[in-house]
């Protein structure tokens, strides 16, 4: 006798379902065992900062469970920082803290990994290789390398044993996000098995190294005539789906800006490359790098904007482009019921509620920066509430439209921590200016023309079948019309039963006026006969009607 899914799940992942329930008890996340008493044991729980658990807020405890319980679940709260449309932006902004630096794997099982992954051992493939990893993250770790050629490089290596891990908690993820949308119905409108699923996709990506060196070629060819930016060379033959071998930027982090300070003299310079560096990701490739984080961004030699990491990447079609420029036209033209319009046709599914709050809450927004000079509107400040009110009305984002938002937000922080004075929508008003001039220009008329003609040709094309199919229908006698519909029956026989009797009662009226033969007493017969007919028929389609009224109260 086979178990149920949902038992062999249990029975599979039970340890490590144990330790999930454990954690969640720890921190008081799991309300369903609120009666138990253990707050005296909590009071000898600390974080590490040393504070009692029961006084921390929620958002704190979910980090610290997420923490606790290891990379997946450290990378879903990652992936929930850059959706405050769902969790709130105090949740987003207390995740946006964690950290997945976490102890690297041994020198020898790093090498391991390498010689398996590339097929040699590690001395024909580099001239040296240094064993202990610089950088340790959850995922990965980073080893420095040499080529034979001479050339300095990283090599970005997989942990041991980590697929499994994580597939395994992928596993009760998609698990509880089924108990959620069945048993929650608050939950039910945010789809969260379609959001696991999806962060499930994200996370498996990310642990393919193919696609992170396929994102650096890519980058490297869009920017390839752009010499105020680079991205690392990958070398494919030193690559795998578990190891990638990148070059190594020489250059100083954004994060330390002290030490940039001291290397240039006109950071405001820096900045603008790179938030332009950005915006044409955004408006002109659609492929945009999505992590721009102070230790991502690197200054070079030159002035140079180094950009590293490339393993979050996103895309956006066209669609959601024109799109995105819809909303940005509404703002500049202070029309909130235009804006309402736009971020209501962005939710990834058609929300249930009335448009007019969110109409209300865009006129609320604009009409608060209306009269604000646009280098003193910081960014972030109407993202941060437009994100708000998307949360409010229950609009759930594509996941990489949301992401735009928080990496827009980010990039701004980044900028300001170099250049407090840096104004981001200044930078991006002539990208906007560009891209609804293009919307409207001969080359892009021509081409939505183009694509209309196109669709229609599909439609004419195939219509002269159809209809042959549907004569050769009507004339074999298979052509069938099913219609349905509750207590038809009694409508038509009194709709015809009505017809009938005011067909009857013209007729007679006519053969009483022209007195048509037979006559007795100067009275046509049969229009009498007819006047009579019709009474009576009019006699009982009153009843029937009056007979049903009264059924229709009785029910009600």
């Amino acid at each position: 006798m086979n178990h149920p899914n949902w038992i062999e799940h249990l029975e599979r992942n039970s340890r490590r379902s144990a330790q999930i329930f454990a954690v969640l008890v720890k921190y008081r996340l799991a309300d369903w065992l609120q009666n138990i008493p253990v707050n005296t044991i909590q009071q000898w729980l600390r974080d590490d900062h040393g504070r009692p658990i029961p006084d921390l807020g929620i958002p704190a405890r979910i980090r610290l469970v997420l923490t606790e319980l290891g990379p997946t679940f450290i990378k879903l709260g990652q992936m929930l920082s850059t959706r405050p449309d769902l969790v709130g932006q105090e949740v987003a902004c207390e995740l946006e803290q964690l950290q997945s630096q976490t102890p690297p794997d041994s020198p020898r099982t790093a090498l391991a990994t390498v010689e398996r992954e590339l097929g040699h051992p590690v001395e024909n493939l580099f001239a040296h290789f240094e064993p202990e990893a610089f950088a340790s993250a959850s995922i990965a770790q980073v080893h420095d390398a040499r080529l034979h050629s001479g050339e300095n490089v990283v090599v970005k290596v997989q942990k041991h044993g980590i697929e499994e891990t994580i597939e395994a908690d992928i596993g009760i993820l998609v698990d509880l996000a089924e108990l959620a949308q069945k048993h929650v119905p608050e939950l039910r409108s945010y789809q969260p098995v379609a959001l696991v699923r999806q962060f499930a996709q994200g996370l498996r990506n990310e642990l393919d190294f193919t696609r992170e060196r396929r994102n650096l070629e890519a980058f490297r060819t869009n920017f390839a005539e752009d010499d105020s930016v680079c991205f690392p060379r990958p070398w494919a033959e030193l690559s795998s789906p578990r190891v990638i071998t990148m070059e190594r930027l020489e250059g100083i982090l954004v994060s330390k800006t002290t030490e940039l300070r001291a290397h240039t003299s006109d950071l405001g310079e820096f900045v603008r490359r790179g938030a332009n560096l950005y915006l044409e990701m955004i408006f002109r490739d659609g492929f945009f790098h999505a992590d721009p984080h102070p230790g991502n961004l690197m200054l070079l030699a030159g002035d140079i904007v180094g950009v590293l990491d490339c393993g979050m990447v996103q895309r956006l079609d066209e669609g959601l482009r024109e799109k995105l420029v819809d909303v940005l036209l509404a703002v500049s033209l202070g029309d909130a019921e235009a804006m309402a319009d736009s971020v209501w046709a962005l939710g990834a599914i058609p929300p249930t509620g009335p448009k007019e709050p969110l109409c209300a809450d865009c006129a609320e927004l604009l009409g608060e920066y209306a009269s604000t000079p646009i280098n003193e509107i910081r960014l972030s400040q109407p993202l941060t509430k437009l994100t708000e009110i998307i949360r409010k009305n229950q609009i759930f984002l594509p996941p990489n439209i949301s992401l735009l938002l928080r990496m827009l937000i980010e990039l701004e922080g980044t900028a300001q921590l170099l250049h407090p004075a840096f104004s981001l929508i200044e930078v991006i008003e002539p990208y906007c200016e560009k891209a609804l001039a293009r919307r409207f220009s001969p080359t892009q008329i021509s081409h939505q023309l183009w694509r209309d003609a196109h669709a229609w040709h599909q439609v004419l094309q195939q219509f002269p079948k159809d209809l042959r199919d549907l004569l050769d229908r009507i004339r074999v006698g298979t052509m069938s019309v099913h219609l349905e519909h509750r207590r038809l029956d009694p409508v038509v026989n009194r709709l015809v039963l009505g017809l009938v009797a005011s067909s009857l009662f013209l007729g007679s009226s006519l053969l009483w006026s022209m007195k048509a033969l037979p006559l007795i007493k100067g009275v046509s017969l049969f229009g009498a006969m007819g006047y009579l007919f019709a009474l009576f028929l009019g006699l009982k389609l009153f009843r029937a009607v009056r007979s049903s009224e009264d059924l229709g109260s009785k029910d009600q």
